[in-house]
């Protein structure tokens, strides 16, 4: 997800709105043929795929349609309102998962992805302070 500020039509550096919106439109471009392409490919091989693979990918698509949402609302208003709140779930989910992964699973684990992944935790901890902040 891009970097997150206050006001996303804040432009760094030398970059006007135009620039940014140019690159918002590629990147949503780019977004609508991967999920475009994954949702083909769903089609043409969903009965060969693994349960545990589709339920993935579908919950790839879904945040894929999510960005795509995000990056309209913020080409075409220049704000998404809901942005924030929709993020905040998003990690509150991510971190409830990752807990009841690490809780099962950290026995079987190496020492190198088990730290890894707790760092990614205290990361999304952190991330979930800061958008409340926001919000």
């Amino acid at each position: 997800m891009p970097h997150i500020k206050n006001n996303h039509n804040d432009c760094e550096g030398q970059d006007s709105l135009k620039e940014v919106n140019a690159r918002r439109v590629d990147q949503l471009i780019d977004l609508v043929e991967k999920h475009t392409r994954t949702e083909r490919h769903l089609e043409e091989h969903s009965n060969i795929t693994d349960l545990d693979e589709i339920k993935y990918v579908l919950e790839l698509q879904r945040q894929r349609e999510e960005q795509i949402k995000h990056l309209r609302n913020l080409i075409a208003y220049g704000k998404d309102d809901d942005f924030y709140k929709r993020e905040v779930e998003n990690i509150e989910k991510n971190l409830i998962y990752t807990e009841h992964y690490l809780d099962h699973n950290k026995h079987n684990m190496d020492e190198f992805t088990l730290q890894k992944t707790m760092e990614k935790q205290e990361h999304r901890r952190e991330q979930l302070e800061n958008l409340k902040h926001l919000q």
